[in-house]
């Protein structure tokens, strides 16, 4: 589930192994340039972290990162 905290759009990601939080990764990077709208995220291994906010906007949460944050559930469904 997405939360918003801190000015943020978050959420955390668990798969099986790196390869596929690696392959999640190149199909979130995708979605993102192709909506120029990047998400600030991390990996360690198996886990992705995600943050979304919009720094065009003052750091806030907008419309943007919520059709992101909708476009990246729709890669796990």
């Amino acid at each position: 589930m997405w939360q918003e905290q801190n000015n943020q759009l978050t959420r955390s990601f668990e798969f099986s192994d790196f390869s596929e939080a690696w392959a999640f990764m190149n199909r979130v990077a995708l979605l993102a340039e192709k909506m120029d709208h990047h998400p600030n995220w991390s990996n360690v291994y198996n886990k992705v972290e995600i943050a979304l906010t919009s720094h065009d906007a003052g750091n806030t949460i907008t419309e943007r990162d919520h059709k992101l944050a909708m476009a990246i559930d729709k890669l796990l469904a």
